[in-house]
């Protein structure tokens, strides 16, 4: 089925939307959705793991690249859009891939993208699954103009000694951290490490799952600035997403 969704353009990309402090809008995360024609939309946390452990997900992944990619170029005629920026997750059997790096360069050069809008989203787990392959990449990727953020982070076993050395621009602090920063102390501190750390890196610093306004503020307070979540807007189709800018 998951062949048949490919071939038959069944997957989409739905975009959330990203803010800074003064809630506007500075880019979105692209995330994958699955119209299938008996089951309706299906979640990515259903064919997610199954598209793993089969390997569609490289397929699957470089078509979320070009499409992200073509919708940055279509919002480049538009002044409400043509400074947002995209995240693409990148899986760890696409990125392992020896002519990932050729895909990416072959994708903006037919996209006629520009490649300091797209941002490539790296899990924890993936980036320290070869260090120095990890580093050429990325190296060579920031080479094109593109930025790299890091998902998932502090839920997995990173070790700073890599971190200091990956060239990353942002790091994402994990939902499961956000969700009860307000009311559990070990989160907090989690999170207030996590943003100073970045702040000492020269990193960018991003929180997902932004829910409430509680949390928006907790995170202000202690440096973070860029924010995603429900708080500010759900996953959406590109034609919604665009309307909620015009609002």
């Amino acid at each position: 089925e998951l062949d048949v969704a490919l071939q038959e353009q069944q997957l989409l990309l739905y975009y959330q939307v990203q803010v800074d402090a003064r809630q506007r809008p500075i880019g979105a995360e692209v995330l994958m959705r699955w119209k299938h024609p008996q089951r309706g939309l299906v979640s990515p946390a259903e064919f997610i793991p199954l598209a793993e452990e089969t390997g569609q997900i490289v397929a699957m992944g470089l078509w979320a690249l070009r499409t992200a990619c073509l919708q940055l170029k279509a919002w480049q005629q538009n002044a409400l859009t043509r400074d947002l920026t995209l995240a693409v997750n990148v899986s760890a059997k696409q990125f392992r891939k020896a002519d990932f790096v050729d895909q990416v360069r072959r994708v903006l050069l037919e996209t006629g993208v520009r490649a300091s809008l797209l941002k490539l989203e790296l899990t924890e787990s993936t980036v320290l699954l070869d260090v120095e392959d990890t580093i050429a990449k990325m190296r060579e990727l920031k080479l094109m103009g593109l930025s790299f953020s890091m998902d998932d982070f502090g839920t997995g076993y990173s070790s700073l000694q890599y971190l200091k050395r990956l060239p990353l621009d942002q790091i994402k602090i994990d939902q499961s951290f956000v969700r009860d920063i307000a009311s559990d102390p070990n989160d907090a501190a989690i999170v207030q490490t996590i943003i100073a750390m970045t702040q000492a890196l020269g990193l960018n610093v991003i929180a997902e799952g932004v829910e409430t306004p509680e949390q928006q503020e907790f995170l202000e307070l202690r440096g973070c600035h860029n924010f995603q979540g429900y708080l500010f807007g759900r996953p959406m189709p590109p034609a919604e997403f665009e309307d909620t800018l015009k609002a």
